[in-house]
């Protein structure tokens, strides 16, 4: 018997590992996929975005059998593509109602999905303007370029519904396709915003190319991509002027998506350790200084952009006197945000709190993002350095451009480490308003009888008869001495006898912010404005980088353009990425 029950033992034995290895190797093939499928999916993304790229390029240089047709087509493609898999993502958690979703605290912030559904709502304008002009020089003109703005649209309600409901998701189900259709939505975005930075560039150019006809220069050809065809209706000058005025706010919204959509994608089957979230709440209050020092700076920015569009390309003196004001205005706010950026370092550094090293995908990319974007205009900025050493002859505005260009680089340097520096902090634990220590004695003499079911102090309630005491504020001190006297005392006709009581009130500093944090409200605020003010200058069409001719000189015509053209659309981003980021430091200050 003894001999059978070791053979079944030695017989079970030898089957457990083949078991274990065959679970293994099944664990090994059903996890292979979703081990690859981040890696599997970045590369459809990139061969995607290109194919689109290439598409463009080829569009713009005028190449053999290419149009606007094909690219156009492509990107509709792209676009049906991305609403069928959102709409299938949004029916099936609907469906899933009931299961709980798991949610990433720091993704898609309510200010920022109020921020791209503004933009949208802008875009959603220029898609009309663009069927408008459609429809008047539908003769001359492709059907894809009628479609296009319609599919863009459904695309844009879609796409804001999704992100609304659904940016703080953390997918656990489905992850491989979930995956391959999250990427397709971030690089058809890049793709749509990097269209958008090539026909606002175009636009621009040619009108850089008409100052110089106008200034007296020759061989110079302006690249129209005008309809052969007479307009049907009287508007249709309105819609292709109001165009290339909304284009800034569209590739503002595509590139806000795409970042989006990438902390999605990145938070796709992640384990997120579940902690108590402070909420961050705005309120106006206790930076009046910063917001009207910050209206001021935005003011004259409008009045500047107004003065440099009117008088630039007039004339060579007009020209320069309209360098020379811009100059002398960036120069001083440029000087102001990187004081206003340095003391608020100064204060952060010497409160020595610690930094928060949790592993968090949309706080990775703000820091990213703000660092990668500003290499746009560090680029350009020391490509005028470059510029003003070697040049030959140095206009009268040469010497303020030097400044200004030694300015940008120092001042988003500060300010990249102004703002990482707070986005990263590690946030206090939520406290009361008040600390209020109070110490009660239960006696039998010098009684004073409660009648009342409740007694409020400092309004905290305390209730009596309904065996509930005071209770002290971040403190277990115990109330009465003696549970038994408590009964006692509360069967005496529901009254308590108490000795007169010590309360001592310690008022907290969250009552009032204290100048510490009145102070870096206030550099946040005027921050926050002050990059929306040189936000709005290259954005519209005030770029001295073109008009001042020294780069054009040293470097070559077409060689500084493609830089330009290039480094210009990061350095737009950057100041809007830049906003958003110091309302979230605004707000956590």
């Amino acid at each position: 018997m003894s001999e059978e029950n070791k053979s079944d033992v030695l017989s079970v034995s030898e089957q457990q590992p083949k078991a274990e290895g065959k679970k293994l190797q099944f664990n090994l093939i059903h996890n292979y996929p979703q081990k690859n499928a981040e890696l599997l999916s970045s590369q459809y993304g990139f061969n995607i975005f290109l194919a689109g790229l290439l598409l463009m390029f080829a569009w713009a240089i005028h190449a053999v059998g290419i149009t606007d047709r094909d690219l156009l087509s492509y990107l509709i493609t792209l676009m049906l593509i991305q609403m069928i898999w959102m709409l299938w993502y949004i029916f099936r958690s609907q469906s899933l109602q009931r299961s709980i979703i798991e949610k990433d605290t720091d993704a898609g912030a309510r200010w920022l999905r109020c921020g791209i559904t503004l933009f949208a709502v802008i875009t959603l304008i220029l898609d009309s303007f663009k069927i408008g002009y459609y429809i008047g020089y539908s003769e001359c003109l492709s059907i894809t370029e009628g479609i296009f703005p319609v599919t863009h649209t459904i695309h844009t309600l879609l796409q804001v519904y999704f992100l609304w409901f659904h940016a703080k998701d953390i997918i656990q189900s489905f992850k491989t396709l979930e995956r391959f259709g999250l990427i397709h939505a971030v690089f058809t975005n890049l793709l749509l915003w990097s269209n958008g930075i090539l026909t606002e560039s175009k636009h621009e150019l040619n009108e850089h190319k008409e100052r110089l006809i106008t200034l007296g220069f020759s061989n110079i050809t302006i690249d129209h991509h005008t309809p052969e065809c007479n307009c049907t209706s009287s508007v249709c000058s309105i819609f292709s002027q109001g165009i290339y005025y909304l284009y800034p706010f569209t590739i503002e919204y595509h590139i806000l998506a795409s970042t989006m959509l990438y902390v999605l994608w990145k938070n796709i089957g992640r384990t997120v350790k579940h902690h108590q979230q402070q909420k961050i709440h705005f309120k106006f209050h206790g930076i009046t200084i910063g917001t009207i020092l910050g209206l001021i700076v935005l003011t004259t920015t409008v009045a500047v952009l107004v003065v440099y569009l009117i008088q630039i390309g007039r004339s060579k003196r007009k020209s320069e006197l309209a360098l020379n004001m811009f100059y002398l205005y960036a120069i001083t706010v440029l000087t102001l945000m990187c004081t206003s950026a340095i003391i608020g370092l100064i204060i952060y550094r010497l409160e020595n709190k610690s930094l928060d090293d949790s592993e968090s995908p949309a706080k990775k990319l703000d820091s990213d993002l703000l660092v990668g974007s500003a290499c746009g205009s560090w680029l350009i900025s020391w490509g005028s350095i470059l510029a003003i050493i070697c040049a030959e002859t140095h206009p009268e505005y040469t010497w303020y451009n030097l400044p200004y260009s030694i300015l940008v680089i120092i001042e988003k340097y500060i300010q990249n480490l102004f703002i990482i520096e707070c986005i990263h902090r590690k946030e206090e634990e939520p406290t009361d308003d008040r600390s209020i220590e109070r110490i009660f004695t239960v006696s039998t003499r010098s009684t004073l009888s409660l009648a009342s079911s409740s007694y409020d102090v400092f309004s905290d309630s305390v209730t009596i008869c309904n065996k509930e005491f005071p209770y002290i504020s971040n403190s277990d001190v115990p109330i009465a001495e003696d549970r038994a006297e408590e009964q006692r005392n509360q069967d005496n006709n529901n009254s308590i006898r108490l000795t007169p009581c010590k309360v001592s009130i310690h008022t907290t500093r969250q009552e009032k912010l204290n100048k510490k944090r009145r102070v870096l409200k206030n550099i946040a605020a005027f921050l926050f404005l002050c990059n929306i003010s040189l936000w709005i200058p290259p954005a519209f069409g005030c770029r001295p980088q073109y008009d001042n001719g020294l780069e054009e000189i040293v470097f070559g015509f077409e060689p500084w353009i493609t830089v330009v053209n290039l480094a210009m659309p990061f350095s737009i981003f950057y100041r809007m990425h830049s906003a958003s980021s110091l309302f979230e430091v605004y707000c956590k200050a």
